[in-house]
């Protein structure tokens, strides 16, 4: 069965590593199948680990890139485009900031199906992304985005433990057994944010999650998706 997603799909992301850990699987199946894919990630990543922003280093800011770069070839997207957005601050800027953005990427990819993040995730910036992809795909006549998911992104949106609202209750399952390797291989490129088990950015928790939610779905290995939005 091809996926119902359309011919072209936008991967909205807030740090590098989230498009990997929400639908790297996902992303690597829709590619064999024949769609465009595109990878936006919004933030910088690794400046939130200093006291200041300026004091980060810009070496690992590249390095982050760069790895995003290997990820983008390895999954197959078209196209990887990076807002260097301040990591884990992006309360600190005006949320209209955001949704320009946002609406730059929907204006130039005209995508059939948008994936971003949760918006009850413990880590603000997922928030943030989140909702301004809605307002960013606001349904007016002639809107492209058809269908709106939103991904959960390990380490983040279990570690919110359901009190944040709106909780993640997915809907959609896509089948990735045959594309999970290359989603474990895809985090592995992000060397500074892959850990070792038990921690939910393993290669070996994200093999169980994936294997936990394709036992609710009757599949090997699933991606769990909450269907947000869908126009027919």
């Amino acid at each position: 069965m091809m996926l119902p997603f359309g011919d072209t799909i936008l991967v909205v992301a807030a740090h590098p590593d989230d498009e990997v850990l929400g639908c790297g699987g996902t992303i690597a199946r829709a590619v064999r199948e024949g769609r465009h894919v595109h990878i936006a990630i919004l933030g910088e990543g690794a400046t939130s680990r200093y006291h200041q922003r300026e004091a980060a280093d810009a070496a690992e800011v590249e390095q982050l890139a760069e790895q995003s770069e290997r990820v983008r070839a390895l999954l197959g997207a078209e196209t990887l485009d990076l807002g260097g957005f301040p990591d884990n601050r992006f309360d600190t800027m005006p949320l209209l900031d955001v949704v320009k953005y946002v609406e730059s990427l929907v204006e130039r990819y005209r995508p059939d199906t948008i994936f971003t993040q949760h918006g009850g995730d413990l880590n603000i910036d997922h928030s943030i992304v989140f909702r301004a992809t809605l307002t960013a795909t606001r349904p007016v006549a002639g809107d492209a985005a058809k269908r709106l998911y939103a991904y959960e992104a390990a380490s983040s949106t279990e570690w919110a433990y359901q009190r944040f609202d709106p909780m993640f209750r997915p809907s959609t399952f896509v089948d990735i057994a045959e594309t999970l390797p290359m989603k474990v291989q895809a985090m592995a490129l992000y060397d500074t944010e892959a850990r070792e088990f038990p921690h939910p950015r393993s290669a070996e928790a994200l093999e169980a999650m994936a294997k936990r939610w394709g036992s609710v779905a009757g599949c090997p290995a699933v991606e769990a998706f909450e269907l947000i939005r869908e126009i027919c």
